[in-house]
């Protein structure tokens, strides 16, 4: 069975720190570009950052630019998402993804959410003071 488990959310205050990690299960990571997206409350779901399977090219969303770090650790199978100067704005349920890269370009990023295949159930990240 494909699982993909987010962990590390929580409730944390204004300008505060977290980290969440993704945990894959049944697959191996190291063939896959992976996302991190979010969705609050009465909002669509927003992409928030990603990065390629080799862990060479990553990109954020303009909102989380320069306070949010993607990386892996492909032989621990997981992806983190280090998040730093937490806003009240980024109060949502975090979900990582991953879309299988089948061609020969190793920094193919996916262009949109309906690429990924695998999706994790969510980690919920409260900023608030």
């Amino acid at each position: 069975q494909l699982q993909f488990v987010e962990s590390g959310g929580g409730l944390v205050q204004p300008g505060g720190s977290l980290r969440l990690s993704c945990a894959a299960s049944g697959f191996t990571l190291d063939s896959y570009a992976v996302g991190w997206f979010r969705q609050a409350p009465g909002r669509d779901r927003e992409a928030v950052s990603c990065i390629s399977m080799t862990g060479g090219t990553t990109k954020y969303a303009d909102s989380v630019k320069g306070r949010f770090t993607i990386s892996r650790d492909n032989p621990k199978n997981t992806v983190y998402l280090e998040m730093n100067d937490l806003k009240p704005e980024d109060t949502a349920v975090y979900y990582c993804a991953a879309d299988s890269i089948l061609g020969p370009d190793t920094e193919y990023l996916p262009e949109g959410s309906w690429e990924y295949e695998i999706w994790g159930q969510g980690t919920q990240v409260t900023v608030s003071s």
